[in-house]
Formats: structure tokens, C-alpha cells, sequence
């Protein structure tokens, strides 16, 4: 029997390149659900590079109607186990992080009651064997995600390792499947200085940085997006919930206030954050996550008030310690910095020291005595300088001991006391790396996110964008290697699991 593959295609290529060259060497029938914009919609429901069986448009579907009906609800959430309230508490576009358009209850129901539905009837419609997705940063693609796991359809999710330009392919997102116990292998020329070289050229912050200065670095881009967006069409707002609020009006005037807004936290960062270390005392480094992040919404919703953790951890710290909080470098040139307000409200908190982003984080590394990090790769770095953490995000890095996994801010105490206590061993971080490394594949999804961003998104200024043909085909061609090789890597992957 042929297999069934069901592809999540948006914004970002590489699912649709990826099926393009797997069709070719792979005996299946392709299927897709496409959430993209108006304008690019027309090349993915006429294009002729993938043949899918079919494909359905997200938004197609996605209603905002009254009187949801909120027993389907209640029953879909006891079928597949799975908390609706809290995936639409978190989503980014229906909370309080969009700044356009505030959703009703009844609204949010719907949209739920809608995307349910939807997902049901295409999974009752393909039944497939396969789906294949990117890492799940949104809410309604996480959902689908959820719900085929637990009706047994095997997900394939192509992970960046956050290591060098590694890649993998698991079922759940930063965790390798089958990955239960770590090695106790040792290694004599091991010790945390070799580990320190490592990671200085392997970390995966070195990678978004090169991707951050590759994508809107253009002013004459953005300019172009502008007038295509002021004189162009804004059909967006009408059929995408997503852009519900979005008049060009709103967004003109929001783009100007933020870049004043930019402007005087950046003034305030510079004269408020610490740019030293200035105490003795032992302290506990937390860095704050960039915001909003699919770390927080989506994969440690519980913990994602990030200002009531610091409260929490500092709370629960032993006497005379302090807890040092340092901003995201990139909370800046991605969101614009974080409202002053939040800034101001961290610095009054007793035995707290909020450093600038620019600090160097290797310092408050080697000096601190632990780390605690919602769900941030600085937890996994605080192992190569000898320093134990705490994280409450599922992370397949948590299988190393130093790593301890919290399920609530009941257990910081008892927590903090005992990691405080935890010896690392520099062994256990090679044998993590080397497991990573073993069920990963080079592919710099970076390099490739920031080639499609230029090649398709005016250098990343928007994605409601006209997607000719010939564009196409020419970045097909141009990234061949590299999309054969990701096609054979899950090529491999679905003959592992059928084995």
C-alpha cells in the first residue's frame, strides 16, 4: 500500500522544496494543509512543482461566528487530551501580544470550534501515514501536530540541534526520538576547557546572529515593502483572523511609534542595565527569553510570565544569594526591546540585577553557582562551564544529570537547594554531544531560512507576497544538493520507523 504524507506548508519554503525533491524519489501520495496570506495563496493552489492529492488552505476554513459550540469543544479537548483554553491563552496572535485587535471569547471559541473540525475532517479524509512539518512555532500547527500523535499517525518534525548547522527529525520538537538514557562512556583528554572550545564553535547563538544580520539589513527592501504595502491590496484583514485590525492606517502609525518607542528603551537600556559585575556575593544567573517566543507560549505555557519567575526564583534562593537577569540580545532587532515599565519593575525587586544584553555571557556563566532558564539552549551552555541548571520546558538536553526539569514553581526550593549541590560532569556533556551529533544531518537551516527571506520576502520586510514561477524554480535548482539531501534524511527516517 502507497503511503500517505501529509505536509504543513507556510511562509517557510523548505516543507515545500522538501516535498518537491521527495516526491521524486519516494512512492507516496502528497497531501497539505498551506496557512499563507492572500497573495502568495495563487501560486500554491496553481503551481505544478508538487503534485499534491490535495491541498487545503487553512484559512479557508477559519471562521469568527457566534455561538460556538462549546460541547464539541469540551468533547474534543477529553478525546485527545488536549487544553484548548491554554493553547489559546498562549497563542500569540489571540493574547495580548497582538497590539491590532483585541478577539472576544466568543470569537476565540469559534475559531477553535472552526480549527477542529478542519483538522478532524482532513485527518478522517487522508487517514495518513506520515506528516511532515517544520518546528511547531504557531498555535494552530502545534494543535494538528498534538493530534496526530495521538491518533497514531507518526510526526516528522525536522529539528534545528541547535548545534552548528545540524539538523534531525523527531516527533516532538528538541528532543531525539528514542533518546532515553545517556552514555556512560569516558573520555580522558574530557574536561571543561576542551568543552568551551567546543561550544564556542558549534553554539547555536553564533548561527542567529549570522541570520540577524542577513535579513532586514536592507533599508531600500524595506522602503520597497512599504509602498508595495500602502499601495497594494489589504485583503488580509478580511479573510485571515490573523490580520483582523490590520489597516494600513494602524500599521504605518504602529511602525513609527515603535521605532520611537525602540529608540527611548534603547536610551533606557544603556543608562539602567548593568554593564559589570559590581558584587562578591553568589549569585544565580537567569537570561530572559526574546518575547513572544514559542519557548514560552507553546512549549512551557505555565511558566511563561517571565517577571512572576524571577519573583518565584528569588524567593526561594538561599540567604545572601542574588539573582542575576540578563536581556536577549536579540529582544531588540527582532521585537523592539521589551516596554520600559517591564525593565523597571525587574530592577525594583530586591536581591535582582537586570544586565544589559550586550554583557558578556560567558562571565555571568564561569561566576555564577547555577543557572535557571524557562526553556532557553543557555541551560545546556551553563554545562560546559561547570555549572548545574534548572529549566521547566521538556528538553531532550535534560537528560544530562546537571540538567533538572521543574514541573511547577512549588519545587524551586528544594530545586534550587539540591542543583546548588550537583557536581557536572564534563563526560556526560560530551556523550550528549556526541548522541546529538550521531542522529543529526548537516543542513544549515539558517542559511537557508535567510536565503528564502531575500529571495521571496524583500529581505524578510513581509511574506504577503507574489510567488512567481520562475522564482521558484530557480531557488529549486540553486539549493538542489542541499534539498536531495534533506528528502533522502527523511527518506531514511520513514524506512527506520517502518523497521
Amino acid at each position: 500500500m502507497t503511503d500517505k504524507i501529509l505536509f504543513w506548508l507556510d511562509g517557510d519554503v523548505i516543507q515545500f522544496c522538501l516535498a518537491y525533491y521527495l516526491q521524486k524519489n519516494y512512492p507516496g501520495g502528497l497531501f497539505a494543509i498551506t496557512d499563507i496570506t492572500d497573495k502568495p495563496k495563487k501560486f500554491f493552489k496553481e503551481q505544478k512543482f508538487v503534485k499534491f492529492v490535495k491541498n487545503w488552505f487553512y484559512h479557508d476554513h477559519i471562521k469568527t461566528t457566534k455561538n460556538a459550540d462549546l460541547k464539541y469543544l469540551e468533547n474534543f479537548q477529553k478525546k485527545y487530551d488536549i487544553d484548548l483554553l491554554e493553547l489559546a491563552n498562549h497563542d500569540r496572535i489571540l493574547n495580548k501580544y497582538n497590539e491590532y485587535y483585541n478577539f472576544s471569547e466568543e470569537e476565540i471559541n469559534s475559531i477553535l470550534e472552526h480549527e477542529c473540525k478542519f483538522f478532524e475532517m482532513v485527518l478522517d479524509n487522508v487517514n495518513p501515514n506520515y506528516f511532515i512539518t517544520g518546528e511547531t512555532a504557531l498555535q494552530p500547527n502545534h494543535l494538528f501536530s498534538e493530534i496526530c500523535k495521538r491518533k497514531g499517525i507518526k510526526v516528522l518534525m525536522l529539528n534545528h540541534a541547535n548545534w552548528k548547522t545540524f539538523c534531525y527529525i523527531s516527533e516532538a520538537r528538541h528532543k531525539i526520538d528514542s533518546f532515553i538514557k545517556l552514555s556512560n562512556d569516558e573520555h580522558q583528554s574530557c574536561n571543561f576547557e576542551y568543552l568551551q572550545n567546543i561550544l564556542e564553535e558549534s553554539k547555536v547563538s553564533k548561527y542567529h546572529a549570522e541570520f540577524s544580520d542577513k535579513i532586514k539589513n536592507s533599508k531600500l527592501a524595506l522602503v520597497n515593502a512599504i509602498i508595495r504595502f500602502l499601495l497594494g491590496s489589504n485583503t488580509n484583514i478580511k479573510t485571515h483572523y490573523t490580520y483582523f485590525g490590520r489597516t494600513k492606517f494602524k500599521v504605518l502609525y504602529k511602525g513609527i511609534q515603535d521605532l520611537i518607542k525602540k529608540k527611548q528603551r534603547e536610551r533606557f537600556i544603556e543608562s539602567n542595565l548593568l554593564k559589570n559585575l559590581q558584587s562578591s556575593k553568589p549569585f544565580v544567573y537567569m537570561p530572559l527569553h526574546q518575547e513572544p517566543e514559542r519557548s514560552l507560549l507553546i512549549a512551557a505555557p505555565k511558566f511563561s510570565d517571565q517577571i512572576r519567575t524571577i519573583k518565584e526564583v528569588v524567593k526561594n534562593l538561599p540567604p545572601n544569594y542574588e539573582l542575576y537577569v540578563k536581556e536577549h540580545p536579540t529582544q531588540g532587532p527582532s521585537r523592539g526591546w521589551r516596554e520600559i515599565s517591564f525593565y523597571e519593575e525587574i530592577i525594583k525587586i530586591k536581591n535582582v540585577k537586570l544586565f544589559h544584553p550586550n554583557f558578556d555571557s560567558r562571565i555571568l556563566l564561569k561566576n555564577c553557582k547555577l543557572l535557571i532558564s524557562v526553556g532557553g539552549t543557555s541551560s545546556f551552555e551553563a554545562t560546559f562551564f561547570d555549572k548545574p541548571s534548572i529549566i521547566f520546558a521538556d528538553l531532550g538536553y535534560a537528560i544530562i544529570p546537571s540538567i533538572k526539569k521543574l514541573n511547577s514553581y512549588e519545587e524551586l526550593n528544594e530545586g534550587i537547594r539540591d542543583s546548588l549541590k550537583t557536581i557536572v560532569n564534563p563526560n556526560h556533556v560530551y556523550n550528549y554531544i556526541k548522541t546529538l551529533e550521531e542522529n543529526s544531518f548537516d543542513f544549515d537551516i539558517m542559511k537557508m531560512s535567510a536565503n528564502y527571506h531575500n529571495w521571496f520576502y524583500m529581505n524578510g520586510n513581509t511574506v504577503n507576497v507574489i510567488i512567481e514561477n520562475n522564482r521558484m524554480k530557480k531557488f529549486l535548482l540553486d539549493n538542489k544538493t542541499e534539498f536531495e539531501n534533506l528528502s533522502s534524511e527523511f527518506i531514511k527516517k520513514i524506512n527506520l520507523l517502518k523497521n
